[in-house]
């Protein structure tokens, strides 16, 4: 399962969202709008100081993908296959 963690003011949010969406892949959605300090708890584990954070299987540091930017360049490049087959999904 893709986890996504996000804010419902974040356009990044929305378009990471669309684009799992349009790929048909199955994803969580953990909304952090007004959770300030689970912000800084997922921050301080992923060093990413951004939202959305796109995670695949368990939350832990190897098993993210990264933020909209990465996900939209793995699919680009044609390499979010080989990712997620990588990362066991």
């Amino acid at each position: 399962m893709i986890t996504i963690y996000s804010k419902d003011t974040c356009s990044y949010c929305h378009k990471a969202k669309i684009l799992l969406e349009n790929l048909k892949l199955e994803f969580i959605e953990v909304d952090l709008s007004w959770k300030q300090d689970e912000i800084i708890k997922l921050a301080n584990m992923s060093w990413l100081r951004t939202l959305p954070q796109i995670f695949v299987w368990e939350v832990k540091k190897e098993n993210l993908i990264g933020w909209y930017t990465d996900l939209e360049k793995l699919k680009n490049s044609g390499k979010l296959d080989e990712v997620l087959k990588k990362m066991d999904f």
